[in-house]
């Protein structure tokens, strides 16, 4: 029998302890070894994350935005450094502290005085009192003060409303220019600095640079502004961008602060300067803080990237100088006393760019530049929808490629005789019906859809469907829909409410519902192009302040026109006739070596002139929309000019300034491009 080995506690434990003490030196080395790499070896990379995670950063100033240039890259707008002057309110300074100091600072400052509002001047005369003006306010009010249905806010409303007119009246020139710069000093954030006037002289500059230690809160530095090398071309779709002062739009705050944005940053508050914020937007200089009080450059700031618009600046002036010359000669002609502007829109009908959008309106004898009102501001388009009009009556199988109609004045029951504007027409085909701007086509065509035959006297009954037909081809054309312009306000014109059959009529020719220019142009385009609805644009590209695209607009296709591929070529051909054919309506817009096509509108307009609210006086509109070569369209163009004549019981002359300022920019084009 095998003796059993005898167990050694002892040597077990023994053995146990030299592997934890040899466990615990090994980690005793490794740490050992660490703290050498890092308080040794690495130690200025140490110190710096170490300084990085405890150092306050700040943020400078606003840096200039980036620039706006064409197709070509010619600068639109820039940013120019300019001399400004800034105040900023201490917290323990009272508005009594801020007039006094207006009062010494005004007569130094050549500022619009003449811009002081009837309110700013009320809450000046309320600061500026020896008295509390409690007397305007009632016993029922303190008793509702008192019980907190009135906050302090309320009470000095209420006071500011109940100041006397006659004392607002006899401010003198001082109390205005006082009255003024106090409301400067107060404009915006209560506590961020507030830009007082910028691209000041040398003597004002000088005037408050060596007294700014006596007028608390005054200052100067170089600012930058907004530049524009082209004046006031396009100017009012570039959009503005806020002051220091004024900062981000308070209604805004809250999304703005989202994003990172300060109070006072400066940003785009319309048009493409806010529709492109994120592009433009400069990016600021990083400071550390170093002994609560001194700033140590960390990052340096940049001006943002610029935007590339689709537009070509030289054509854009050219087309402007030709409609302000047209413009001009309209209104020596007989009536034209309601006619005011004239809008001109050239696409690329195969990607949506915008070459140009120029529009100008007369105001007080002043021609100003009025492009933003092409956006929201529809006509009624007359003869130039006719070619959806005639779609319709494709698609639905009422009317044929080549039929043949009479055209003949129609007699509606219960309404006036409804004509061509030519009087009998006789026998014509589809294409001859657009040639000549025959409405009877489009009336006997939409009875058709109606589902009814026309003949004299007929009742026609009221179908909701017969409209939604026409509707949907037109929206499908972009008449009526967003056009999708990169501009953050738009217009899609006005629908009527359909009530009537008798409303189809005048749909079908174009005189029920209005439309903006843009809109015409995307239409024109849709046609042009073969039944594609792009979206219209003005963006080409984005580059970085180094020169790199960053990024590229490809075009965009919203929908494509339902309908056969022959009857949309048959519109085309009904288009180049109108250019074309003798008679055609279009005959002499275009030169004839261009080989355009296009569709001629006049349409009844009413004006409300007296501005009391009700619709008084009949006007036309004339529009055209065009495109050319016919083969290969290389441009689009629309012309709209809005009331461009008054019927008159004298004289039925009616001023061409349509025409006249088609020819000229379609001409124009042609000489710029070499066609």
């Amino acid at each position: 029998m095998k003796k059993k080995k005898r167990f050694d506690l002892n040597k077990v434990l023994n053995r146990r302890y030299n592997f934890l003490f040899f466990g615990i030196m090994c980690f005793f080395f490794i740490l050992i070894i660490s703290f050498f790499r890092v308080m040794i070896v690495e130690n200025d990379k140490y110190e710096k994350l170490l300084s990085e995670l405890t150092y306050d950063v700040v943020l400078g100033e606003s840096t200039p935005r980036g620039r706006i240039l064409d197709r070509n890259l010619n600068v639109i707008v820039d940013n120019k450094m300019v001399n400004t002057i800034t105040y900023k309110r201490s917290k323990n300074t009272t508005y009594k502290d801020m007039i006094k100091l207006a009062y010494k600072v005004s007569s130094k400052l050549d500022l619009d005085y003449y811009k002081v509002t009837d309110r700013a001047k009320r809450e000046f005369y309320l600061y500026n009192s020896t008295t509390l003006l409690d007397e305007l306010i009632s016993k029922d009010e303190w008793d509702m003060y008192e019980m907190k249905k009135l906050s302090n806010k309320d009470i000095e409303e209420l006071k500011i409303s109940r100041i006397s007119d006659s004392i607002i009246d006899n401010f003198s020139d001082e109390d205005n220019k006082v009255a003024f710069l106090f409301f400067l000093m107060r404009d915006g954030y209560s506590y961020s600095e507030k830009v007082i006037k910028s691209n000041v002289s040398d003597k004002e500059f000088a005037y408050i640079s060596e007294n700014n230690e006596v007028l608390e809160g005054f200052d100067t530095k170089i600012d930058w502004i907004r530049y524009y090398p082209y004046g006031d071309t396009m100017k009012s779709i570039l959009g503005s961008v806020s002051s220091s002062s004024q900062g981000i739009p308070k209604e805004e705050k809250d999304e703005y602060l989202k994003k990172g944005y300060s109070l006072n940053d400066r940003v785009g508050l319309s048009y493409l300067e806010k529709q492109y914020e994120e592009y433009l937007l400069g990016k600021k200089s990083k400071y550390k803080v170093i002994n609560s009080n001194n700033l140590e450059l960390i990052e340096e700031g940049s001006r943002g990237n610029d935007i590339v618009l689709s537009i070509d600046i030289k054509l854009q002036k050219e087309v402007e100088k030709i409609i302000i010359e047209q413009m001009k000669r309209a209104k020596n002609e007989a009536n034209t006393q309601y006619y005011d502007h004239s809008s001109v829109i050239i696409q690329d009908p195969y990607s949506g760019e915008v070459l140009t959008i120029a529009s100008k309106r007369l105001v007080n004898g002043r021609i100003v530049d009025n492009v933003n009102s092409m956006l929201v501001s529809p006509v009624t388009p007359g003869s130039v929808v006719k070619g959806a009009s005639m779609l319709v009556g494709y698609n639905e199988g009422v009317i044929k490629v080549g039929e043949k109609m009479y055209d003949e004045c129609v007699k509606i029951a219960g309404a006036p005789r409804k004509c061509s504007s030519v009087l009998n027409l006789g026998v014509i085909d589809d294409v001859v019906a657009l040639a000549k701007s025959s409405n009877v086509y489009q009336f006997k065509t939409a009875i058709r859809v109606n589902g009814q035959e026309y003949f004299n006297g007929i009742k026609l009954k009221f179908k909701q469907s017969s409209f939604d037909k026409y509707r949907k081809m037109y929206r499908s054309f972009g008449l009526g829909v967003s056009t999708g312009i990169d501009l953050p306000v738009e217009s899609v014109g006005y629908t009527s409410i359909d009530k009537s059959a008798g409303n189809l009529l005048d749909y079908v020719m174009g005189q029920y519902e209005t439309y903006t220019p843009l809109q015409l142009s995307q239409y024109i385009n849709t046609i042009a192009n073969g039944g594609s609805r792009y979206q219209m644009h003005l963006l080409k590209e984005v580059c970085s302040n180094t020169g790199d695209v960053i990024y590229s607009y490809e075009p965009v296709i919203l929908n494509t026109v339902s309908t056969d591929k022959k009857y949309m070529r048959r519109i085309q051909e009904g288009f180049y006739a109108v250019m074309h054919m003798y008679g055609g309506y279009g005959r002499g817009y275009v030169d004839d070596r261009l080989d355009s096509a296009g569709k001629t509108g006049t349409s009844q307009s009413f004006l409300d002139t007296d501005n009391n609210g009700i619709i008084d006086t009949e006007t036309i509109t004339s529009n055209f929309v065009g495109y050319f070569p016919y083969k290969k369209p290389k441009i689009s163009l629309t012309v709209s000019s809005p009331n461009s004549s008054h019927p008159n019981s004298n004289t039925d002359f009616a001023s061409l300034v349509t025409l006249r300022i088609t020819k000229a920019v379609s001409n124009k084009y042609a000489e710029m491009y070499g066609l």
